[in-house]
């Protein structure tokens, strides 16, 4: 097993079932990250990048 792995929030997860999901894999939680998800569209043919979500990622080590 590796000392550090990051775990995504699934799609329809909630955050503590994400929490848990780490725990049963013998990882604790250090570190929260957020990245925004951009759309890209052509308007008036000018590209422009419209944000549409977020993904959530944990980055976790190996328990004590």
């Amino acid at each position: 097993m590796s000392k550090k792995k990051k775990f995504y929030l699934q799609e329809n997860e909630t955050i503590d079932e994400c929490l848990q999901r780490m725990s049963a894999e013998g990882y604790v939680p250090v570190r929260r990250m957020e990245q925004p998800i951009f759309k890209e569209e052509v308007v008036n043919g000018e590209k422009k990048y419209i944000p549409v979500g977020r993904e959530i990622i944990f980055e976790g080590k190996i328990k004590p």
